[in-house]
């Protein structure tokens, strides 16, 4: 694992060597390998754009090289490109038409258009003709992925880890497939044969780690990520998880023990700190949260989490204006945050600006429709400002989307009763009944003065089971 690590190192020097020489406009040697490894890096991280730029370099060194033009192929298929993506994996085919890379890139090819069916199809010829590769099964997954054919996805991505356990990604393409389709618990054996087949691998026990993460049983995960640990101390990752695993058991001293041996110590990552941050923004400690996500700042400027995490911060303290200039920097960095936008309008509340506030609830509900706190928190405003009218249009806007919600139709007879309108109320009382009886209190406790209306009190007597 440490080697892991070293060669990760050594792919960050050839990247930020090729930048240098990018922004130098100048010439600098690479050997071939390095090129690929740099290219990898850009689209690993979906930079595309600069991975292609590595590749006109590369070729600019080693115009013969297939390897290069079959990796500027998959480049421009990753941004879109499919028509001049096809012609230059059809100009590598005729150079070498026996190169199994010619069929998984035009299975790259066919993914990205959509057309899946063509995919698995390359695919499976490449596999024939190749069937030691883990990438060509990891490629099939991704396009039975992509099919939403999540059962055939985890087939293929189990038989490319049976032959690359390493494979991160893989790892985390696979948990999903089988998270979504219920049958990750079915499978947590697929993980343990691993570390049954090697216990001294730090890897298989960081993924049996992850399978129980996603599962919640999070004393399992514990154990498995402290095994990755005992086997490499230097495993950032498994530190990382392993911290992730207290915050969800609400361990945050733990916690933060963890995410500080998350990153090597000459290079903390923002996200690390920011993560530190928000343990200690549950802990209450307001000073020592906010200097770790500023520290988390410094780092890198554009972390919305940690500028939300300060407005966070500000915002129990009652700091409201100040809170303000956090929010809206968050929202800018990531306006589709419902959750941002949320706490900057309760902020602008806070502070009188109501225009403002209505504006950025406006914002939430064009973001998530289907949050029912948006539109609850949006109405508020709305009828605390005598407009009835409006709240009750902007509840019946809210139960038109969201018509399985009964808090939705309690709010809305709540609403549609102040404002005198009772036979509505009814009606949408008896909706509200209907789907959820039990939340009937919270029309008490919105108006706890409607407990002594007895035609009220006689309409939900009737739907009591």
């Amino acid at each position: 694992m440490n080697d892991n690590f070293e060669d990760r190192d050594e792919v960050l020097n050839s990247v930020r060597r090729f930048e240098r020489m990018m922004a130098s406009n100048e010439t600098i040697f690479f050997d071939l390998a390095d090129f690929e490894s740099i290219i990898d890096h850009y689209t690993t991280n979906t930079q595309y754009d600069k991975a292609l730029q590595a590749c006109e370099a590369a070729i600019a060194q080693y115009p013969f090289s297939t390897e290069l033009l079959i990796d500027r192929s998959q480049v421009l298929a990753m941004k879109g490109e499919y028509t001049a993506a096809a012609q230059q994996i059809e100009d590598v085919a005729q150079l070498d038409p026996t190169n199994p890379d010619v069929a998984v890139t035009r299975g790259i090819i066919a993914t990205q258009r959509g057309e899946f069916a063509a995919a698995v199809a390359f695919f499976l010829d490449a596999a024939a003709h190749s069937p030691d590769r883990d990438d060509i099964y990891f490629n099939l997954g991704l396009a039975y992925q992509s099919w939403q054919k999540y059962k055939s996805a985890a087939k293929y991505y189990k038989m490319s880890l049976r032959l690359n356990a390493d494979n991160e990604v893989a790892v985390q393409e696979l948990l999903y497939c089988l998270e979504i389709s219920g049958r990750l618990e079915g499978n947590i054996d697929f993980f343990k044969r691993f570390t049954d087949d090697d216990p001294y691998s730090a890897q298989a026990w960081y993924n049996l780690g992850q399978a129980y993460y996603r599962l919640e049983n999070y004393d399992e995960a514990v154990s498995a990520f402290e095994y990755a640990i005992l086997i490499d101390s230097k495993f950032y990752d498994a530190h990382a998880f392993l911290a992730s695993t207290y915050v969800s058991q609400e361990k945050y001293q733990e916690a933060i023990k963890e995410f500080h041996l998350s990153y090597n110590e000459k290079h903390p990552t923002a996200e690390a700190f920011c993560n530190i941050g928000e343990c200690y923004e549950k802990l209450a400690e307001w000073a020592l949260a906010r200097r770790f996500y500023q520290k988390a700042i410094d780092i890198d400027p554009n972390l919305d989490e940690a500028w939300f995490g300060i407005g966070v911060i500000l915002n129990a303290q009652e700091r409201w204006f100040e809170a303000i200039h956090f929010f809206r920097k968050a929202v800018t960095l990531y306006e589709e945050s419902a959750e941002y936008w949320l706490a900057l309008a309760a902020a602008e509340y806070q502070v009188g600006n109501i225009v403002s506030s209505l504006e950025c609830y406006e914002r939430a509900a064009q973001v998530a429709p289907d949050s029912k706190d948006v539109w609850l928190n949006w109405s508020i405003i709305l009828y605390e400002q005598g407009n009835y009218d409006g709240a009750i249009d902007l509840m019946r806007n809210a139960v038109e989307v969201q018509p399985e919600e009964a808090e939705l139709y309690y709010r809305l007879c709540a609403y549609l009763l102040a404002a005198g309108r009772y036979r509505e109320a009814y009606h949408y009382l008896e909706n509200a009944l209907t789907l959820d009886f039990d939340k009937h209190r919270l029309l008490f406790d919105y108006f706890p003065e409607l407990e002594s209306q007895r035609a009220l009190m006689r309409l939900i007597e009737q739907y009591r089971k």
